[in-house]
């Protein structure tokens, strides 16, 4: 009599591997896709400046207590309604689409109101949306 083989009781994980890592690619593609809100590119670091001082730009201005303001037109600091934002912005953007358009919010007001001084932009047609601020000297050294 040969010898008898004996029956093997482990389990075997490795195909349970496979699908987990599988569900974690999937979890890692999808989960992106599922944020919302409004599109914001950010830049690489070291970022670029924008030049938004020439012609070319589009900045809507909003002020501490939520004043908009375009950077277009006859008098470019007088208050606009949230509606005439959005039509003259329409008009500018349909007329020159690769403009670059920026918000430049105060800094002590609301957040809320540079993200609908954002969505009023996006609503006119603007497919990227920047946001200005101030550069910040750096030293480079370590204290």
């Amino acid at each position: 009599m040969r010898g008898k083989r004996r029956l093997n009781a482990e389990i075997n994980v490795v195909p349970y591997i496979d699908v987990m890592l599988v569900l974690l690619i999937i979890f890692m593609v999808t989960a992106p896709l599922l944020t919302n809100g409004v599109e914001v590119d950010l830049p690489d670091a070291p970022a670029e400046t924008l030049d938004v001082e020439n012609d070319e730009a589009i900045v809507l201005t909003v002020t501490a207590d939520g004043e908009l303001s375009l950077n277009v037109g006859d008098n470019p600091d007088t208050p606009l309604s949230p509606g005439e934002v959005q039509r003259i912005a329409a008009r500018i953007i349909s007329a020159r689409p690769d403009a670059p358009v920026a918000v430049r919010g105060d800094g002590a007001g609301s957040y809320g109101n540079v993200v609908r001084g954002m969505v009023m932009l996006q609503q006119a047609g603007a497919e990227r949306v920047g946001l200005l601020t101030d550069q910040v000297e750096t030293d480079g050294g370590s204290d």
